[in-house]
């Protein structure tokens, strides 16, 4: 569902970028409104969009590859600002007649960026700052028209511009928090540069949204998936205020959800007024898991045993029109539902298909936020602490945290793992400064000693991460105490577990959840 606000905006041309949802997220965080549209928009709908600047996206492509994407060239003579990023930045070389190469040193990870320009671009910034790179190309000669703005090691032309046209090139992506002052940057290009107003709010969202699904919807009636997590649940207050009474909730419980969640959830939103039936389906869920161990079929198997519950709670009622789902920008990018030509890490956690199948029109109206933005959507809406301060739950469930096949014990053992880190994460307060946190277990198991016995058991992977928008993560730096109590309390206190690791991975490389 667009949102429709007569507002100055950044639009942003996907090129395939895992982070192309992350610019548009870090612009609308300085109250500019922000859209994403296809890299092969022409010029005449650029013109009919009439935004106060562009942004070209990062993506995998080399320019100087055969069918690589390009955007209209009559884009460049509309007279419109332009950021170009990573291969955005290597576009605007390219069709200037600048020259890109592939580098004999590639840059994945930090660097550092030396200014050597104090452009628009860069105003009141440090000289040197970390930034964060992922290319194999690099700029080997610039255009005629633009100057270096700055260089890296293995980039002498990291940063350049145009500064009589308005077009400005970088090799590095501001929009990743790995990125120091990259909100600078682009709050600069977006205001100071294009000349955007910082009219865009999430007050703004939430009025515009409640407006336009009163129009959408009128007097039909709408089917919401629950899951008692932040988004479904945001969702669902959104449409309560929207439509009232024509709300039904279902919360489906599959076997997979975490410790006595089934009861908390249930109790938390018939307590916010939400009119919610529960239906366990645990049973039919598990026993089309067994055997299962390719993550991705085990998404498959819960999407299309989703669709058959819905489907037999529907069956007699004909009343309803639209089905509502806790979408958001993450599960589009990283589902491969992208605007633009992007990869697929995993298959969309929400259920694919299950519109179509019922009959019903979708409604997705948190699709364009990130999960920090919800949670201010939620704010605006009173939506209860103990909801707002939840950590996020996939919507498969435990199936993506139990590598391998799914069997009772592995569940046992995750949830209680689970519980056992929450646990001590709440009582060292520090449950509300983490991003998530919990306990995976696969196949792989170590010999431990409990007691006088030897025990063959389960190897336990505790992941805690600490984030901003799910699309970047870092692991967090726990005090060597905490660790040990909770290496300790899962090795006595849950049956069948010989050793506890953590893991370390940041994002990227690694995801958030192993599988």
């Amino acid at each position: 569902m667009e949102i429709e606000l007569k507002l100055d905006k950044i639009i942003i041309l996907d090129f395939g970028s895992q982070y192309s949802h992350l610019i548009c997220r870090r612009i609308r965080d300085a109250n500019v409104f922000c859209q994403i549209y296809p890299y092969n928009l022409t010029s005449e709908q650029i013109k009919e969009l009439s935004p106060n600047g562009i942004v070209f996206s990062g993506g995998p492509a080399s320019v100087y590859a055969k069918n690589s994407p390009k955007p209209d060239k009559k884009i460049f003579e509309l007279g419109i600002p332009i950021l170009g990023i990573c291969y955005g930045h290597q576009i605007i070389v390219d069709n200037f007649k600048g020259k890109v190469k592939r580098s004999h040193t590639r840059e994945y990870g930090k660097a550092i960026l030396t200014i050597d320009d104090n452009s628009d671009l860069f105003i009141n910034l440090d000289k040197n700052i970390k930034c964060w790179m992922s290319h194999g190309d690099v700029a080997e000669k610039t255009p005629r028209g633009f100057k270096v703005l700055g260089h890296t090691e293995s980039s002498f032309a990291a940063a350049i511009g145009n500064q009589k046209k308005k077009l400005y090139g970088i090799q590095f992506h501001p929009e990743v928090a790995h990125t120091e002052h990259g909100f600078e940057i682009l709050k600069n290009f977006s205001i100071n540069i294009s000349k955007a107003k910082p009219e865009w709010d999430m007050r703004n969202f939430v009025d515009s949204t409640i407006e336009n699904i009163k129009k959408k919807v009128g007097n039909d009636k709408i089917l919401c998936a629950v899951s008692g997590g932040i988004d479904s649940t945001t969702v669902a207050v959104l449409l309560s205020r929207a439509v009232h009474n024509n709300l039904q909730c279902i919360f489906v419980n599959h076997g997979l959800l975490r410790y006595g969640e089934e009861s908390m959830v249930m109790n938390l939103l018939t307590q916010i007024g939400l009119n919610v039936t529960y239906i366990d389906a645990s049973e039919k869920f598990l026993n089309k898991l067994k055997g299962i161990t390719d993550p991705e079929e085990k998404r498959r198997i819960i999407g299309h045993e989703f669709i058959n519950v819905f489907q037999e709670e529907v069956k007699d009622k004909e009343q309803f029109r639209w089905l509502a789902q806790g979408t958001l920008y993450p599960d589009v990018i990283e589902s491969g539902i992208s605007v633009g030509p992007a990869s697929i890490i995993k298959t969309h956690h929400n259920v694919g298909g299950l519109p179509t199948v019922l009959n019903l029109k979708v409604l997705e109206p948190l699709r364009h936020l990130y999960k920090d933005e919800v949670k201010k959507v939620a704010k605006i809406l009173e939506v209860p602490e103990e909801l707002l301060n939840r950590h996020p739950f996939p919507g498969p469930g435990l199936a993506v945290r139990i590598i391998g096949e799914i069997t009772p014990e592995k569940i046992r053992i995750s949830k209680h793992a689970s519980k056992i880190v929450e646990d001590e994460l709440t009582t060292e307060n520090l449950y509300n400064s983490v991003w998530q946190a919990y306990a995976a277990v696969g196949d792989d198991k170590a010999v431990g000693v409990i007691g006088d016995e030897r025990l063959y058991g389960h190897i336990v992977t505790i992941r805690i991460v600490n984030s901003v928008d799910a699309m970047t993560a870092d692991w967090t730096k726990l005090p060597y105490p905490l660790l040990e109590r909770i290496s300790n309390r899962i090795t006595n206190e849950v049956d069948g577990v010989s050793w506890v690791t953590y893991a370390i991975s940041s994002k990227p490389p690694a995801t958030i959840e192993p599988q």
